[in-house]
């Protein structure tokens, strides 16, 4: 019997393995730098992560599974103070299932987060035993959201602005491709560097369709010390260049992705970040420029740049007489 050969990974693989290389049509890297593969077959608990979960979510996303998680312990623990009957709790009577409720939801609140106010007292061993496994339920809650909060905190991250679209246009007289990056916070990125992969779809010789092979785009500028205001990286399209020869259309049949990765060093925290996106071929505009985007000082002002203008392109009337 003939053994089968597996699968030889593309040229420049860049840890995506051969099949999803070669055979899924999606972006292999999402705008956001997430990855578009999913893993099946996993028992729940062996991909479930939930501190890494909650770090990664957003601050909205993350506050609302709080409040949610916070009021549904008070009603549940609200729940077995009503089930105790109406003398569990001591207190402003109340009559009524609905006021029974209110009444033993609050006083749940005040036991969860140890304010006590005093106005109701639990009575009875089985009320008091309930408030007791609240108060442990409270305090080990309290100190994981504290640890979430100070960790989201701590976690540098960097906040790069990716133009929408990449541009081909003219550099000093031959095609380019550009992009447009930008720090959209307040602090400090040092020695960012930058990284660019050419993806495309192409026949090799012995396989019967083709292939996704990478290709390392050598850059005008790899590297920029300091990054305060926009850096438009550009990588020159000469004869070299796995984009020579290509256009719009070819782009789209070959299934062009442009993957994207900046390292730097946050000033701050003084620890390395990361950020990364993918441009696909129909989000390359051809014959195209970025604006400007600077602003003259006035009265001798700081140097600015307008950040609305970071993605606007226009369009080039160079590029026809380029080589």
């Amino acid at each position: 019997m003939k053994r089968r050969t597996p699968p030889k990974a593309p040229p420049g693989d860049l840890g995506f393995g051969a099949v999803v290389a070669n055979q899924s049509r999606y972006r292999l890297l999402n705008h956001d730098g997430s990855f578009n593969v999913r893993r099946h077959g996993l028992p729940w608990r062996a991909s479930l992560s939930v501190f890494h979960s909650l770090v990664g979510l957003t601050w909205t996303q993350f506050l609302a599974i709080v409040v949610t998680f916070y009021l549904a312990v008070n009603a549940l623990f609200a729940l077995g103070y009503v089930a105790l009957g109406p003398q569990a709790l001591n207190g402003p009577v109340s009559s009524g299932m609905g006021p029974r409720f209110e009444q033993a939801f609050f006083f749940s609140v005040q036991s969860f987060s140890t304010v006590g106010y005093g106005h109701i007292t639990p009575v009875g061993r089985a009320a008091n035993s309930l408030v007791t496994i609240e108060a442990i339920v409270g305090m080990i809650s309290i100190a994981l959201v504290t640890g979430l909060v100070f960790a989201r905190f701590s976690r540098p991250v960097a906040r790069i602005f990716f133009s929408e679209k990449a541009v081909v246009g003219s550099l000093s007289g031959i095609k380019a491709l550009k992009f447009r990056i930008a720090n959209l916070r307040k602090n400090q990125i040092i020695e960012l560097q930058a990284k660019v992969i050419f993806s495309r779809l192409q026949t090799t010789p012995g396989s019967e369709r083709p292939r996704r092979v990478f290709f390392d785009l050598p850059l005008e500028r790899r590297k920029v010390t300091f990054f305060p205001l926009s850096w438009t990286i550009v990588h020159p399209i000469d004869e070299e260049s796995p984009l020579h020869g290509l256009d719009e259309q070819g782009c789209l049949a070959a299934d062009v992705e442009i993957l994207v990765l900046l390292t730097g060093t946050d000033e701050t925290f003084s620890q390395t970040v990361h950020a990364r996106s993918s441009y696909k071929g129909e989000e390359i505009a051809w014959g195209a420029e970025f604006v400007g985007v600077f602003r003259d000082p006035t009265d001798g002002g700081p140097l600015s740049i307008d950040m609305h203008r970071l993605g606007e392109i226009k369009r080039s009337e160079r590029l026809d007489t380029a080589a």
